[in-house]
């Protein structure tokens, strides 16, 4: 199995690179992410690989770091994701904000990778949920705060509050992210109107 390639670009496709590696030419597949950060032709660049053979081919594809190919193999054990999809979520999203996206439950990012829907979004968030965070730099009291509210869990003052910032016009995870931090300053049982007050300021910093 390949593992790792460095090599000199020859030249781009649509979604790969050809990578010459001591005067042989590999196919290497990628995320438009990647490919937008790769060198020039003629330039060295180096890319983790993940190697799939299947009957009737060997397919390579290439990353920039360990964790985004750690990514492309975890969300396909997502029922509905193959490597294709994988890719186009890489491609809109790096391994630090898919991390932070699943972690808080943020199924609109998830889902502005081409092929994935709504459902998919939902799945994904749903089944990777306990494994974000350790990719991530994600507060876990914020990634539970939203976990909590996407389950219907968590306490009614700070649901209030996070679907009132929510209303002002603040995306779910930042409000989630804003309540946590006033529930840390006021304590879990503190009303509603006191932590849209405290999530406000911290909207604002």
């Amino acid at each position: 199995m390949i593992g790792k390639l460095k090599g000199l670009v020859d030249s781009y496709g649509e979604d790969f690179v050809i990578l010459d590696v001591g005067g042989v030419g590999y196919v290497v597949h990628c995320s438009t992410r990647t490919l937008q950060n790769l060198p020039q032709a003629g330039e060295a660049a180096t890319l983790a690989i993940e190697t799939h053979v299947r009957e009737d081919m060997i397919r390579l594809y290439g990353f920039r770091s360990d964790a985004e190919r750690e990514w492309f193999r975890i969300l396909q054990t997502v029922q509905g994701v193959g490597a294709k999809v994988a890719l186009a979520i890489l491609s809109v999203l790096d391994p630090g904000a898919l991390a932070t996206a699943i972690a808080m439950a943020d199924k609109a990012a998830v889902a502005r990778a081409p092929g994935v829907g709504p459902k998919l979004a939902a799945r994904l968030v749903a089944e990777l949920k306990d494994k974000a965070p350790a990719f991530g730099v994600v507060d876990p009291v914020v990634a539970s705060l939203a976990g909590a509210v996407e389950d219907r869990r968590a306490p009614q003052p700070a649901a209030d509050a996070i679907s009132a910032l929510v209303n002002l016009g603040y995306g779910q995870p930042q409000a989630a992210a804003a309540i946590a931090a006033a529930m840390r300053q006021s304590g879990e049982d503190a009303p509603a109107a006191t932590l849209i007050r405290l999530g406000l300021k911290e909207l604002a910093r």
